[in-house]
């Protein structure tokens, strides 16, 4: 049987959803960013139209917004296309991510934020989150932009000081060696698959203490337990987590 997946007040069959396609516009000036995104998408149900830019008359789900550099004028950007369709879901896809004009862009309305650096597997994790009403923005950028905001910098992007865990305890239970390991490339940005190869373990041993690290430290994500180590770890990052677990 399969599982509903609620979006709103609407119910769909996993199954049906996965083959419905997202009606997607690109905007990117260059040719060659262009096709690359374009072959990355080809075959998924990311649609993109063949209209030019932002002049297709049909409404979009997905607008997708290439940059080799977030700059402030992103967020006007932004701003134009939610005024020209309410409903559509903005993610910026960028070579360079300046913590301060991003910032400035999640305020005007943007939805994601992926690295050009991500694999296809990845981005296409990401827009499946936007398209479901979530927000999502790589972990390595999130430290950032905390990191600021712990200066006082006003560069604040619509995170609720509930994503941030205010326990500072385990609860007893402090990590391993090799959790304090692996939660330190989390707060690098790295991925199961990097983690995994780095440290010459199978990616579903590194996914077994990722969930261990999660429930320890009280987090739902790794985005959270990056901003956990953030906030707790001084001096060497694997030795200073441990200690932090303790």
């Amino acid at each position: 049987m399969d599982q509903d997946v609620v979006y709103g007040e609407r119910s769909r069959p996993l199954a049906q959803q996965a083959r419905s396609h997202v009606a997607t516009v690109l905007v990117c000036q260059n040719n060659l960013i262009r096709s690359g995104i374009d072959h990355v998408l080809s075959g998924t149900r990311f649609v993109i139209s063949s209209g030019a830019d932002e002049q297709t008359s049909e409404a979009p789900a997905l607008c997708l917004i290439y940059t080799d550099h977030v700059a402030d004028d992103i967020g006007e950007a932004v701003n134009r296309l939610k005024t020209r369709w309410p409903s559509v879901r903005t993610v910026l896809l960028s070579d360079h991510l300046d913590p301060a004009a991003v910032a400035h862009a999640f305020q005007a309305g943007l939805d994601g934020l992926c690295s050009t650096a991500m694999s296809p597997e990845a981005l296409m994790l990401a827009l499946e989150l936007v398209v479901l009403g979530e927000r999502f923005i790589p972990a390595d950028v999130g430290l950032a932009l905390l990191t600021a905001q712990s200066r006082g910098d006003e560069v604040g992007f619509g995170i609720s000081a509930a994503a941030v865990p205010a326990n500072d305890g385990l609860g007893g239970k402090s990590l391993s060696g090799r959790e304090a390991q692996i939660l330190h490339l989390i707060t690098q940005g790295a991925a199961n698959k990097v983690i995994a190869r780095d440290l010459g373990l199978a990616e579903a041993t590194v996914k077994v203490h990722v969930k261990a690290i999660l429930r320890k430290v009280k987090v739902s994500n790794r985005t959270q337990a990056a901003m956990w180590a953030q906030q707790h770890v001084k001096g060497h990052p694997q030795a200073a987590i441990m200690d932090a677990a303790e």
